[in-house]
């Protein structure tokens, strides 16, 4: 055969890692930390082979072990001793993410990022204020508007407590601009805000809300967070979000939703995080176990998935375990 182009000449060894064409690197990467108020030791996290929940005492400790692999930053998440109907704790400047962010930024230097929401907060697990029927309604759901004013002081109590960047998850609208004139207002005119920009409702956060304490206690997230049938509606989300001021756009889940981060990278000049989210992580173990693919090859995989839709950066669970080998 006559063949004048053959691409398998670019596929031998030696050159075929000169023209790879996408990269991950531990400094891409950030890892979720769980820190658990309710506890004094730690406690794995069944549906998450690998990860914990960690007392306040072990903050330090956990996001050092973090550090030592590559990973330069984390993502904090609070499990508080106690809630209410209004997430009181997420605010309270003796709050467990407070707490613990103020130990993590004073001993270590890792870059800190806090997850804004109220689910693991509320008594309910809702991600705001619920409408008084809400439990008995399915028809009805957070109340928007007043919701807002908890999440921008629960934004401006990480700050003040050390947070380098916050990243408001409850997919509220207007949260962006009512976070960034709340934290313009109270001097933090230089913290990012990392926006959950196109959050869906997903099947895949299971794991999640066992790892934080966040599920539902009734309804569910539908009427706060995307239909997974929509695409056109995350570039309206996300526009929103650039106006407003955001600095960083997540798109949440990743793998199931890789067009998105497409989408958003092609259209956006921000850059773009994808969450591999627990699910996501928790089926490659499952599978891994069963002997039906190779738990780390799949992994690095994915993350590359991530990267070649147009993710900057990738929150992901299997941070540790793959950093020392990207």
């Amino acid at each position: 055969m006559e063949l004048t182009d053959r691409p398998r000449r670019l596929r031998r060894d030696g050159i075929r890692s000169l023209v790879s064409e996408t990269s991950v690197t531990a400094q891409d990467l950030v890892a979720p930390v769980f820190i658990d108020a309710t506890t004094t030791t730690r406690t794995p996290i069944e549906s998450m082979p690998g990860h914990e929940r960690v007392p306040i005492e072990d903050a330090v400790t956990r996001v050092e072990e973090i550090r030592e692999t590559g990973v330069e930053a984390v993502m904090v998440f609070g499990i508080p001793a106690e809630k209410d109907e209004r997430g009181s704790r997420a605010w309270a400047s003796d709050g467990v993410v407070q707490q613990a962010v103020r130990r993590i930024t004073a001993e270590t230097d890792a870059y800190v990022i806090t997850d804004v929401c109220l689910c693991e907060y509320t008594t309910h697990g809702h991600c705001g204020v619920v409408e008084s029927d809400a439990a008995t309604d399915p028809t009805l759901t957070v109340k928007n508007d007043k919701t807002l004013e908890l999440l921008t002081k629960t934004a401006v109590s990480h700050v003040e407590a050390g947070a380098e960047m916050v990243a408001p998850s409850s997919m509220t609208d207007g949260m962006i601009t009512a976070i960034r004139t709340a934290l313009d207002e109270t001097g933090h005119t230089d913290i990012p805000i990392m926006s959950y920009a196109a959050k869906y409702e997903s099947a895949f956060y299971g794991p999640f809300r066992d790892a934080a304490d966040g599920a539902p206690a009734f309804g569910d997230r539908r009427h706060y967070q995307m239909d997974p049938a929509n695409s056109q509606e995350a570039k309206r989300e996300v526009r929103l979000d650039v106006e407003a001021g955001a600095d960083v756009l997540m798109v949440k889940p990743a793998l199931a939703y890789l067009d998105i981060v497409n989408t958003v990278s092609s259209n956006f000049d921000r850059p773009v995080a994808a969450y591999n989210v627990s699910g996501e992580y928790a089926m490659v173990h499952a599978a891994a176990d069963r002997g039906w693919v190779d738990l780390e090859a799949t992994a690095v995989e994915s993350l590359i998935a991530m990267k070649r839709a147009g993710a900057d950066l990738i929150i992901t669970y299997f941070a540790e375990k793959l950093a020392n080998q990207l």
